[in-house]
């Protein structure tokens, strides 16, 4: 503990001196680690799979059949007599034939594809978003630790400072031992107040190393980033993407509805082998054509298959102005607490100031005697209150800018 208790020390006595590493590379390095990604190569292998099924019904189509019976006597009357026939049947075909023209329907099944591949990628870049908020909670967690750390630090050197002055005033004989007991107190709250500091950024820091998957100890120093403002307010979270593609999918199935309904033409050529049980005919044949196929089945489901789709589109749009309309929500209240948080800085800016002019004069009138040892730990406790206060309410400013862009990727 008293290790990491230097260490840290040094961290607050000389920031820069150690790698630095900046809330945009803990959110990247995140991404790049969240399990949750490798999904991303998986939609598109399953995506070309698919467009590479669909691609086989433009190739030649083989196919072969085979067939074996046996039956009673096929004929009667004076024809069976004159036509010799066999009580079995056997025989095979072997039929090639080629897609000439379908409709559309391997490209729009190719479309379908793609379009749904798209929508499974922006269900996974919602889901990967929502890795910013967390990786910004154990970021900007440990930056207001480290002000505390620091606060704490300059406190216990005001304390030292006051203790050297009351052990010369007690050989002088204006103080006393209960003065010391006093400092000593104040003292060891500052002690076990930094060790707690420690320990909590020590968990804040292990916690971020595992997000970001890279060994990190307590000697790293976190660059606390620029509090700018967002230039625009449009929304471009991943939402919106996904309300785009879950569209163009439902367009797709729009249109496959018109190709299923188009004819669909092709060629063939058969080899027929066999025997067929009549002496007359050939055991073997070849036999070549076209084919024409016109299913107008989707006819009867047309009407109720549109009116599920625009119900769909309808459903999207919905959850796409609900989703706006949060987010508004959200941005009006955020700008609230960012604008109060700073007109508490300008504030705090002027309580320091104050505090620090009381506790100097505390501490004159001390070495005068005119002022308890007490009175004067008040107005140096009251003095690092006073800068703690101002550097949470820095530290909660630049993590409510950051949690506005985050709300709408502003």
């Amino acid at each position: 503990m008293r290790i990491r208790m230097i260490l840290l020390g040094l961290i607050m006595a000389t920031t820069g001196c150690y790698a630095q590493l900046t809330l945009l590379q803990c959110r990247q390095k995140a991404h790049d680690n969240y399990p949750l990604i490798k999904q991303y190569d998986l939609v598109e292998r399953l995506r070309d799979y698919n467009i590479a099924n669909a691609s086989v019904a433009n190739l030649p189509q083989v196919s072969v059949t085979g067939l074996a019976t046996y039956h009673t006597d096929m004929l009667k009357g004076n024809m069976a007599s004159a036509i010799d026939t066999k009580s079995y049947l056997y025989g095979g075909m072997l039929q090639v034939s080629q897609n000439v023209y379908d409709g559309g329907a391997v490209s729009s099944r190719k479309s379908i594809t793609k379009a749904d591949a798209n929508v499974s990628t922006e269900q996974l870049n919602v889901s990967m978003y929502d890795v910013n908020s967390r990786v910004d909670q154990m970021f900007f967690g440990t930056l207001l630790l480290d002000e505390q750390i620091k606060q704490n630090k300059l406190l216990q050197e005001d304390l030292a400072l006051s203790r050297k002055s009351i052990d010369a005033m007690m050989k002088n004989g204006i103080a006393n031992q209960s003065d010391i007991d006093a400092i000593k107190v104040e003292q060891l709250n500052a002690e076990q107040q930094m060790k707690s500091l420690i320990e909590q950024r020590h968990s804040y820091i292990m916690m971020l190393a595992i997000f970001i998957d890279e060994k990190i100890d307590d000697n790293i120093t976190l660059s606390r980033p620029s509090d700018d403002m967002p230039e625009s307010m449009e929304v471009k979270r991943p939402e919106m993407k996904l309300f785009d593609a879950q569209t163009i999918l439902l367009n797709e199935r729009e249109k496959a509805l018109d190709v299923n309904l188009k004819p669909k033409f092709g060629l063939f050529v058969s080899g027929l082998v066999g025997n067929t049980g009549l002496d007359l005919i050939n055991k073997s044949m070849l036999m070549a054509g076209a084919k024409l196929t016109w299913n107008i089945g989707g006819l009867y489901t047309r009407k109720n298959d549109k009116r599920q789709i625009e119900a769909n589109r309808q459903q999207i749009e919905s959850n796409r102005q609900t989703f706006l309309f949060n987010t508004r929500l959200q941005t009006v209240g955020e700008t609230s607490v960012i604008n109060d948080l700073k007109e508490k800085i300008k504030t705090d800016d002027d309580i320091v100031v104050l505090r620090t002019n009381i506790r100097s004069k505390a501490e004159r009138k001390v070495e005068n005697g005119t002022l308890t040892i007490n009175e004067m730990l008040r107005q140096i406790n009251a003095e690092s209150e006073a800068k703690q206060a101002k550097a949470l309410h820095e530290i909660q400013l630049l993590k409510e800018i950051y949690q506005l862009k985050n709300i709408g990727n502003y």
